[in-house]
């Protein structure tokens, strides 16, 4: 069954998280577990595929890890001592089993399986190139523009042949690959989307984040580095960097949002970071009020920041069920406005005639913001203050992040008063993108060469967007022609 979260359609979502395991004994159950601790990166489908020396299997389905991965004759099923697996929630291609990964196809070389964390931003100028020349797609992923690529090069040696795909994309990428000659893992060369390496005795570890390494008694080792291909091979591991090397610019929202707080990245708090960037959000925005009141969960450490920084006392001013069922079903527009409260509860009896700063990590429709805010008011609250730990969000995300068109994004409509006023708050403010750059120990964001991918804050894409380019000249040939 498809399922989505009722109330929480108001946040922008990584596309996925993937997690690999070469030599290990039960690779496929570790994996299961690795996956459970990525599943805030992907919530809606899970696929595991594993290696026994001589036949690849695999298990695919939608909906949580939990309740697919969890039987005995599901991870008897996978058997081998390699195995990566995949959480997705869907930002390119529909919602749909056979889009859910790992992908796996049979090559000239023998089977070939990766799980994809990113998105090609050119996979559809690839694609009708591919289908022109005669390949046959069997999903609406842009991951299997790769093996298509793979599968056509001209390259006799398999790793050749994947450098040569790899070559041709542009976009984000952390892939975990298995073939018969073994795992590879690797980063695009900006290194936008995350990928760690650990070991658990003599077997290796790739993973979207450290928690992952961690829920499975996997000591860290390093990240993957951008533009870095691990291959790992009957025990043995070596690095190659076939591509020219460039300043890397991982994503900036990482540490705003989507990796888990527990997380160390790139051998740094994200919890720390978070609460830095509270900090920030303190000095730059300052307000009176009673207690600073964090939106849970996301909205916690820079809420724990800002506190310590401003003095202002730090409550649980919302309380948050963790019960709502992810089928639940929205019958009526009245049961949509009332929604919100199945999951978000004002604490009553503490907000009654304070007045309250309420911290949260991002506004991407500003609807979420704006029931919070009635509920507050409702609950008795004399006056409410917002402030956003990241920047306006006001453009898209190609990269992997399922993100609203701009025109659905309140920011790209609105200036920071007229976002107050559609949320009904007294205030709001965001840190500034040189206080988020602070947080994570720069000085200020470099105008020339930015440390990070923060292209949703500022328009700044650091590739080509050759779909969405395309796209838009042909949207203006069709505005032509009907006039």
């Amino acid at each position: 069954m498809l399922t989505t979260h009722p109330f929480d359609d108001d946040k922008l979502r990584e596309e996925c998280g993937v997690f690999g395991v070469s030599g290990a004994e039960g690779a496929a159950a570790l994996v299961a577990l690795g996956l459970h601790a990525l599943q805030h990166r992907g919530q809606e489908a899970a696929g595991i595929t594993s290696f026994d020396g001589a036949n690849f299997h695999t298990h695919r389905a939608m909906g949580h890890v939990a309740g697919n991965f969890d039987r005995d004759e599901v991870i008897r099923a996978l058997a081998g001592t390699v195995a990566c697996g995949h959480v997705r929630y869907s930002t390119t291609g529909e919602t749909a089993l056979r889009n859910v990964q790992p992908l796996y196809a049979e090559l000239a070389s023998g089977g070939f399986a990766v799980a994809h964390n990113g998105n090609i931003s050119n996979a559809m100028h690839l694609r009708r190139e591919l289908i022109r020349r005669g390949s046959i797609f069997q999903s609406t992923s842009d991951t299997e523009t790769i093996i298509h690529l793979v599968a056509t090069s001209g390259y006799k040696d398999l790793l050749d042949r994947f450098i040569d795909a790899l070559k041709q994309v542009e976009g984000a990428y952390s892939l975990i690959c298995m073939t018969p000659e073994g795992m590879i893992a690797c980063r695009d060369p900006l290194g936008i989307r995350p990928l760690v390496m650990g070991r658990l005795g003599d077997s290796f570890i790739f993973a979207s984040e450290t928690v992952a390494l961690d829920v499975v008694g996997a000591t860290y080792v390093r990240d993957v580095e951008p533009g870095e291909l691990v291959i790992v091979k009957d025990g043995a591991m070596r690095s190659i960097r076939p591509f020219t090397a460039i300043a890397p610019r991982p994503c900036i929202f990482e540490w705003v949002y989507f990796s888990r707080p527990d997380s160390i990245a790139q051998d740094r708090s994200v919890y720390t970071v978070r609460k830095g960037i509270g900090a920030e959000l303190a000095i730059e925005s300052p307000v009176e009020a009673d207690l600073v009141i964090p939106v849970p969960d996301s909205g916690v450490p820079a809420a724990i920041g800002y506190a310590q920084q401003s003095g202002i006392p730090f409550e649980l001013g919302i309380i948050r069920s963790h019960y709502v069922g992810r089928t639940f079903i929205q019958p009526s527009a009245e049961v949509r406005r009332l929604g919100v409260k199945l999951k978000h509860n004002a604490n009553r009896a503490l907000i009654k005639g304070k007045r309250i700063i309420l911290i949260d990590d991002s506004i991407v429709r500003g609807t979420t913001s704006l029931k919070i805010v009635e509920m507050m008011r409702e609950a008795g609250a004399a006056e409410v203050h917002m402030r956003i730990a990241s920047p306006p969000t006001t453009h898209s995300c190609f990269y992997g992040v399922d993100t609203p068109e701009r025109s659905k994004l309140l920011a790209a409509q609105h200036d920071v008063a007229g976002m107050a006023k559609f949320i009904k708050a007294d205030s709001l403010a965001f840190v500034s993108i040189d206080g988020l750059y602070r947080a994570l120990g720069e000085a200020q964001r470099g105008d020339v060469l930015p440390r990070y991918c923060d292209a949703c804050f500022t328009g700044e894409y650091p590739t080509q967007l050759t779909d969405h380019d395309e796209q838009a000249v042909g949207q203006l040939a069709l505005l032509d022609e009907k006039r």
